[in-house]
C-alpha cells in the first residue's frame, strides 16, 4: 500500500524535532526566586505609597475643597491655579528658607553630636553599656513626651533653664525660647539635633569599631597627636558614612512636621513647609492647594538631593 504525498508530508512534519529550551542557569533561577520573594513586598509598597502619591499629584491640579473631596474623581478639571496660589501666597519664600535652614542645621547638629558621642564611648570603660543605652533615649522616647518636657524646661516662668540662667549666668530677664522670633528657630534646630543624634551615633560607632587598630597604633608610634589621628585616619574612614547620614537626615528633616508643630505650632518664625501644608488643609480647607504645596515640597527636596548627589558623586570619582 502506497503512502500519499499529504500523509508523507504530515509524517515528516511530526518527526521534525522542535526547538529545545535551554536549561536555566543558576543565576537566572536565583533571579527568578528573588523576584518571587520581593514581589509581595513591592506590591504592598506600591499600594501603600504609590497610590497616595498619584492621588496627591492629581489633587494638586484640581480645585478641591474639603467639602467637595468625596465628589472629586481621579480626572477632573485640571488647572495650575493651585500652584499659582501657593507660590504667590505671602510668606512662601520665607517658609522655604526656614525649611532649608532648619534641615541643614538639624542634619549637621545631629551628625556632629552623634560623632562626639561615638568617639566618647568607642573605648571600653566602666559603665559603657549603660551610657550607650542612655544615648538612645532621645530617639526612642515618644515625641509628644519629649516635646512636652522641653516646653516645661524652657518655660519663661516655670522652666529650669531660665531659673538657672538667672541664678548662675546673670540673665536679667527670662527668655521665651519658643515664642521669640530670635530664639524659636534655633531652639527647634537644637531639639532636632538632640532628638536624632542617636541615629547618627549608631552608624558612626559601628564604623569606628571596624577601623583596624593597627592604623592608629602605627600613627601613635610615629608621634601623631590625637587630633592628627582623627583627621588623617578616622575621618577618612568615616566620610562615606557621614555622607550617607547627611542625605538621609536631610530628607527626613526636610519633611519633618510633628517636632516643629508640637513645640511652636509653626509660630515665631518656625513655620516649615510641612506645617504650611497642614495649615492649608485644616485652616483653609483647601485640599488642592495643600496637595500642590506638598508637590512643590517634593520637587524642591528632589532638586536638593540631586544637586548633593551630583557634587558628592563627582568628588568620589575624582
Amino acid at each position: 500500500m502506497t503512502t500519499t504525498a499529504p500523509e508523507a508530508g504530515r509524517s515528516s512534519v511530526r518527526e521534525r524535532p522542535g526547538p529545545r529550551r535551554r536549561p536555566l542557569t543558576l543565576r537566572r533561577r536565583e533571579s527568578r526566586a528573588g523576584l518571587a520573594l520581593v514581589a509581595p513586598t513591592l506590591l504592598v509598597v506600591l499600594l501603600v505609597i504609590g497610590i497616595p502619591i498619584v492621588w496627591t499629584v492629581l489633587l494638586a491640579f484640581q480645585r478641591v475643597r474639603l467639602a467637595t473631596l468625596r465628589r472629586t474623581g481621579l480626572f477632573g478639571e485640571f488647572t495650575l491655579g493651585n500652584f499659582d496660589r501657593v507660590l504667590h501666597t505671602p510668606g512662601f519664600a520665607d517658609t522655604l528658607w526656614t525649611t532649608v535652614l532648619y534641615s541643614l542645621g538639624g542634619t549637621a547638629g545631629s551628625i556632629l553630636l552623634g560623632l562626639v558621642a561615638a568617639l566618647i564611648v568607642r573605648r571600653p570603660f566602666r559603665g559603657r553599656t549603660l551610657v550607650r543605652a542612655s544615648m538612645l533615649l532621645p530617639y526612642v522616647a515618644p515625641v509628644v513626651a519629649v516635646t512636652f518636657v522641653w516646653q516645661v524646661m524652657l518655660d519663661p516662668q516655670l522652666g529650669v533653664v531660665n531659673d538657672w540662667g538667672q541664678r548662675f549666668l546673670g540673665w536679667d530677664a527670662p527668655i521665651p525660647f519658643l515664642s521669640q522670633d530670635s530664639t524659636a528657630l534655633w531652639t527647634v534646630i537644637t531639639f532636632e539635633a538632640w532628638r536624632y543624634f542617636p541615629f547618627a551615633f549608631l552608624f558612626l560607632l559601628a564604623r569606628l569599631q571596624a577601623v583596624p587598630a593597627d592604623l592608629e597604633e602605627a600613627a601613635r608610634v610615629d608621634g601623631a597627636t590625637p587630633t592628627q589621628r582623627f583627621r588623617h585616619i578616622l575621618l577618612p574612614q568615616l566620610m562615606p558614612v557621614i555622607a550617607l547620614l547627611a542625605v538621609l537626615r536631610f530628607i527626613m528633616t526636610f519633611n519633618k512636621f510633628d517636632d516643629v508643630y508640637l513645640l511652636t505650632g509653626g509660630s515665631a518664625g518656625t513655620e516649615v513647609v510641612s506645617v504650611r501644608v497642614y495649615q492649608f488643609l485644616t485652616a483653609r480647607t483647601d485640599v488642592g492647594a495643600a496637595a500642590a504645596q506638598a508637590v512643590v515640597l517634593a520637587v524642591v527636596l528632589i532638586a536638593f538631593v540631586a544637586i548633593y548627589l551630583r557634587f558628592f558623586g563627582a568628588h568620589r570619582e575624582a
